[in-house]
């Protein structure tokens, strides 16, 4: 029989326990159909990229199954009218994983926490400005350099090279021979 991973995400604002029913629910029908279920993991309460159908978290919740297609379509035709179940992704695999996924594994987690987090962010410098430099401006430095302070790309003379400085301008729409409300007086 085919393998597959099998991902859904359940309604912020039901409980652990109503989740937990949710995939025990869905694995009978996958019994029922001829398949077995391996490995079943409860990820949490995290928050979605996006809202989905007003929820701004969800509970996610991955099963490794073994199946014919004909109970996984019959599980996830039952999602779908499912109203906790807000989204879920099927996706056929070569083998399944025998230790935890990523989303479980501790290790990770706490090397993480310990502060070397690599990236954009490493050492807060880089990207997110400052007075490390990058791309936003102010006194921070980086490509914006016309909102005042040290930054920017100014040169020294504050100017724009030899273009010397903009006066007032003229308004575009009154014709010069007409006075206007503060020449009138």
């Amino acid at each position: 029989m085919p393998l597959y991973e099998h991902i859904f995400l359940a309604r912020q604002d039901i409980s652990q326990a109503q989740v937990e029913a949710l995939t025990k629910e869905y694995t009978q029908v996958i019994e029922d159909g001829g398949g077995k279920v391996g490995k079943s993991e409860y990820w949490g309460l995290k928050t979605v990229a996006f809202k989905i159908k007003k929820n701004r978290k969800a509970h996610y919740s991955l099963m490794n199954l073994d199946a014919p297609p004909a109970a996984i379509a019959e599980m996830e035709r039952r999602m779908g009218l499912s109203p906790d179940v807000i989204r879920f992704i099927t996706v056929r695999v070569e083998a399944h994983e025998t230790e935890p996924s990523i989303q479980m594994r501790k290790s990770d987690r706490d090397e993480r926490r310990d502060g070397d987090r690599g990236g954009f962010r490493g050492d807060r410098g880089g990207f997110r400005g400052g007075d490390r430099g990058g791309f936003r401006g102010g006194d921070r430095g980086g490509f914006r350099g016309d909102r005042g302070g040290g930054g920017g790309f100014r040169r020294e003379g504050g100017g724009d090279g030899d273009r010397p400085p903009r006066g007032p301008r003229p308004p575009r729409d009154r014709d010069p021979e007409t006075p206007t409300p503060s020449q009138e007086s």
